[in-house]
Protein backbone atom coordinates (compact mmCIF):
# COMPACT_ATOMS: atom_id res chain seq x y z
CA UNK A 1 0.00 0.00 0.00
CA UNK A 2 1.30 3.41 -1.31
CA UNK A 3 -0.15 6.97 0.06
CA UNK A 4 0.78 9.96 -1.53
CA UNK A 5 -0.96 12.87 -0.36
CA UNK A 6 0.05 16.87 0.77
CA UNK A 7 -2.05 18.97 2.65
CA UNK A 8 -1.05 22.86 2.41
CA UNK A 9 -2.26 26.30 3.96
CA UNK A 10 -0.61 29.13 2.73
CA UNK A 11 -1.12 32.23 0.32
CA UNK A 12 -0.59 32.78 -2.93
CA UNK A 13 2.68 34.16 -4.48
CA UNK A 14 0.91 35.20 -7.51
CA UNK A 15 -2.69 35.14 -9.66
CA UNK A 16 -3.35 31.50 -10.99
CA UNK A 17 -2.36 31.16 -15.05
CA UNK A 18 -5.01 29.86 -17.07
CA UNK A 19 -4.43 27.40 -20.00
CA UNK A 20 -6.43 24.93 -21.80
CA UNK A 21 -5.47 21.19 -22.45
CA UNK A 22 -5.64 20.10 -26.12
CA UNK A 23 -8.60 17.76 -25.04
CA UNK A 24 -10.45 21.33 -24.16
CA UNK A 25 -9.69 20.79 -20.16
CA UNK A 26 -9.06 24.12 -18.01
CA UNK A 27 -5.46 23.78 -15.87
CA UNK A 28 -5.13 26.82 -13.63
CA UNK A 29 -1.40 26.58 -11.58
CA UNK A 30 0.02 29.07 -9.51
CA UNK A 31 2.55 28.99 -6.27
CA UNK A 32 1.46 28.53 -2.86
CA UNK A 33 3.39 29.82 0.34
CA UNK A 34 3.22 27.93 3.65
CA UNK A 35 5.88 29.25 6.56
CA UNK A 36 6.93 27.58 9.91
CA UNK A 37 8.48 29.57 12.71
CA UNK A 38 11.17 28.31 14.91
CA UNK A 39 13.89 29.10 17.37
CA UNK A 40 17.70 28.64 16.58
CA UNK A 41 20.67 27.81 18.64
CA UNK A 42 20.63 31.37 20.54
CA UNK A 43 17.02 31.51 21.29
CA UNK A 44 16.26 33.66 18.26
CA UNK A 45 12.93 33.36 16.24
CA UNK A 46 13.13 32.59 12.49
CA UNK A 47 10.51 32.14 10.04
CA UNK A 48 11.48 29.93 7.25
CA UNK A 49 9.00 29.99 3.55
CA UNK A 50 8.64 27.40 1.62
CA UNK A 51 7.54 27.44 -1.71
CA UNK A 52 4.96 24.98 -3.60
CA UNK A 53 3.36 24.90 -7.27
CA UNK A 54 -0.06 23.95 -7.49
CA UNK A 55 -1.87 22.57 -10.43
CA UNK A 56 -5.62 22.61 -10.83
CA UNK A 57 -7.93 20.90 -13.10
CA UNK A 58 -11.35 21.14 -14.65
CA UNK A 59 -14.38 23.17 -12.67
CA UNK A 60 -12.35 23.72 -9.91
CA UNK A 61 -9.56 25.14 -12.21
CA UNK A 62 -12.02 27.91 -13.42
CA UNK A 63 -12.94 28.88 -9.67
CA UNK A 64 -9.81 29.56 -8.76
CA UNK A 65 -8.90 31.84 -12.16
CA UNK A 66 -12.28 33.53 -10.99
CA UNK A 67 -11.99 33.99 -7.49
CA UNK A 68 -8.22 33.49 -6.70
CA UNK A 69 -5.45 36.43 -6.44
CA UNK A 70 -2.60 37.00 -5.19
CA UNK A 71 -1.99 37.34 -1.16
CA UNK A 72 -5.45 34.91 -0.41
CA UNK A 73 -5.21 32.67 1.84
CA UNK A 74 -6.47 28.68 0.66
CA UNK A 75 -6.05 25.16 2.11
CA UNK A 76 -4.69 22.89 -0.61
CA UNK A 77 -5.21 18.62 -0.64
CA UNK A 78 -3.93 17.02 -3.43
CA UNK A 79 -0.86 14.21 -4.41
CA UNK A 80 3.18 15.57 -4.88
CA UNK A 81 3.84 14.95 -8.71
CA UNK A 82 7.36 15.14 -10.09
CA UNK A 83 8.02 15.21 -14.19
CA UNK A 84 10.90 15.87 -15.93
CA UNK A 85 11.23 17.84 -19.67
CA UNK A 86 14.20 19.46 -21.29
CA UNK A 87 15.11 22.78 -20.65
CA UNK A 88 14.13 25.02 -23.25
CA UNK A 89 17.53 26.18 -23.33
CA UNK A 90 18.88 22.86 -24.19
CA UNK A 91 20.82 22.90 -21.51
CA UNK A 92 19.39 19.18 -20.26
CA UNK A 93 16.78 17.99 -17.98
CA UNK A 94 15.09 19.38 -15.21
CA UNK A 95 12.41 18.44 -13.33
CA UNK A 96 9.25 20.09 -11.56
CA UNK A 97 7.95 18.54 -8.46
CA UNK A 98 4.31 20.66 -7.82
CA UNK A 99 0.79 19.33 -6.18
CA UNK A 100 -1.85 18.56 -7.85
CA UNK A 101 -4.97 20.04 -6.07
CA UNK A 102 -7.65 17.55 -5.67
CA UNK A 103 -9.18 19.71 -3.04
CA UNK A 104 -9.36 23.29 -2.94
CA UNK A 105 -10.83 25.86 -0.21
CA UNK A 106 -10.76 29.21 0.00
CA UNK A 107 -10.04 30.54 3.23
CA UNK A 108 -10.23 34.38 4.45
CA UNK A 109 -11.62 37.27 3.56
CA UNK A 110 -11.08 39.72 0.70
CA UNK A 111 -7.19 39.24 1.13
CA UNK A 112 -4.82 40.21 -2.11
CA UNK A 113 -7.98 41.72 -3.57
CA UNK A 114 -9.98 38.34 -3.90
CA UNK A 115 -13.60 38.42 -4.41
CA UNK A 116 -15.58 36.79 -1.46
CA UNK A 117 -16.59 33.09 -2.89
CA UNK A 118 -20.35 31.92 -2.23
CA UNK A 119 -20.76 29.07 0.10
CA UNK A 120 -21.77 26.97 -2.27
CA UNK A 121 -18.37 27.15 -3.79
CA UNK A 122 -16.75 26.16 -0.40
CA UNK A 123 -15.63 23.46 -0.39
CA UNK A 124 -14.79 22.54 -3.61
CA UNK A 125 -13.67 19.20 -4.37
CA UNK A 126 -13.61 16.38 -6.79
CA UNK A 127 -15.55 13.51 -6.04
CA UNK A 128 -14.22 10.10 -5.14
CA UNK A 129 -14.99 8.74 -8.94
CA UNK A 130 -13.36 11.70 -10.76
CA UNK A 131 -9.94 11.14 -11.49
CA UNK A 132 -7.41 13.88 -12.44
CA UNK A 133 -5.15 13.05 -15.86
CA UNK A 134 -1.59 12.47 -15.77
CA UNK A 135 0.35 15.59 -17.45
CA UNK A 136 1.68 14.26 -20.79
CA UNK A 137 5.37 16.17 -21.82
CA UNK A 138 3.09 17.51 -24.78
CA UNK A 139 0.55 19.35 -21.50
CA UNK A 140 3.99 20.62 -19.85
CA UNK A 141 4.22 24.75 -21.10
CA UNK A 142 8.10 25.35 -20.62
Amino acid sequence: MAVNKAILIGNLGRDPEVRYLPSGQTVASFSLATSDSYSDRSGNRQERTDWHNIVVFGKQAELCSQYLKKGRQVYIEGRIQTSQYEAKDGTGKRSRTEIVAQRVQFLGGKQGGGERVESSHEPMELGAGDAVPPIDDEDIPF
